[in-house]
């Protein structure tokens, strides 16, 4: 750890937009590192959004990506979790390598008692079925770490969606219920389908059921997952349909009840999902923490966007050209957080 490891530094998303990127190995600049500034490829309503202290949220950040930082972020927040803590994470497709390292996340999970859990997949692959996801989970480290959970493995339970833009309900791991407090444990990278993942990703396709998912990436034309790649609906329709399946999760468990923190290493422009992912081709960035994922997800995106390495540009194309930061514009439009940010660095 530097000097600067205990300074907080606070900066709006505004000033983090001027002040440019976040890049790993560089020099503290205004609690960050330092960068060039770029300018921000945002939708028109992101330019133009009122960004007031008062509408503000708080994002933590560190360039340190170690378990100590991990632990260090999270008690920043100054929220602790419940008994009974779920740790969301991806699990990751066999063949992959950029999914969430288990010695990394380690002594987090223990520090929370937590249980690391996932849900099955609609895909076809090593992690469809719950015996093969079993196997997958068991090579991949995690069942040494922590208990875990596959929480649609005996079912699902249907959360209502009120309000929503296309979904009426989505469908969960039956599993949800034995928990008191989600900390939702993301990975940020690109994403082929829908641009990158996130906090927002992770709570949505993450905690559904194999059914769930494919309700959601049909925007609600079947739940059967043999069906939902050949009745696939318009792009911003899916992505409208992630925000949807947050909204029904944070209004069932209760907002105070879960946390955020997005890793972003490893910044493939595919999912873990992904059994072949394209390497890395920018440096990783560092860990970000928030209690409002609408915030996080759009800090990282911003954070990839601005900066300097020349490497993002795959990832910038990939997050773009699926129109990825729509799901953060649709759960901002359903009240699910702010896209207005401080950033708080903690070195």
């Amino acid at each position: 750890m530097n000097k600067h490891m205990n300074k907080r530094t606070r900066l709006s998303r505004r000033t983090f937009l001027k002040a440019g990127a976040i890049t790993m190995g560089g020099l503290a600049l205004n609690g960050l590192t330092r960068g060039t500034a770029h300018a921000a490829m945002l939708s028109p309503s992101a330019a133009t959004a009122a960004e007031t202290p008062a509408q503000a949220s708080k994002v933590y950040f560190t360039s340190a990506i170690t378990p100590e930082s991990l632990i260090k972020i999270y008690e920043a927040l100054g929220h602790p979790l419940k008994d009974r803590v779920a740790v969301k994470i991806s699990t990751g497709e066999p063949g992959g390598h950029n999914f969430l390292r288990p010695a990394l996340i380690a002594p987090l999970v223990s520090r929370l008692n937590g249980t690391i859990v996932e849900c099955c997949t609609a895909y076809n692959g090593r992690r469809l079925n719950p015996k093969d996801h079993w196997q997958a989970i068991e090579e991949h480290g995690f069942k040494a770490i922590a208990p875990c959970d596959i929480m649609d493995e005996f079912g699902e339970i249907s959360l209502p969606v009120k309000g929503g833009f296309h979904l009426k309900e989505n469908l969960v791991g039956k599993h949800l219920d034995n928990y008191a407090s989600i900390l939702m444990l993301s990975h940020f990278k690109g994403h082929a389908m829908g641009g990158f993942g996130g906090a927002l990703k992770n709570m949505s396709i993450g905690l559904a059921s194999t059914g769930g998912k494919a309700n959601i990436h049909s925007a609600a034309a079947t739940s059967d997952h043999r069906e939902c790649w050949s009745r696939l609906p318009e792009q911003d329709h899916f992505l409208e349909s992630m925000a949807d399946a947050c909204k029904a999760v944070m209004d069932y468990k209760g907002r105070e009840n879960i946390v955020y923190i997005n890793v972003a290493n490893n910044l493939s422009v595919d999912c873990d999902c992904d059994s072949h992912p394209h390497d890395p081709e920018m440096a990783d960035i560092g860990i970000f923490a928030s209690t409002d994922p609408v915030a996080l997800d759009q800090a990282c995106y911003d954070a990839v966007v601005n900066s300097s390495d020349p490497g993002k540009a795959a990832l910038v194309q990939r997050m773009n050209s699926r129109h990825g930061i729509h799901t953060v514009e649709a759960a901002a439009q359903l009240g699910l957080g702010s896209r207005t940010y401080d950033i708080i660095s903690l070195g």
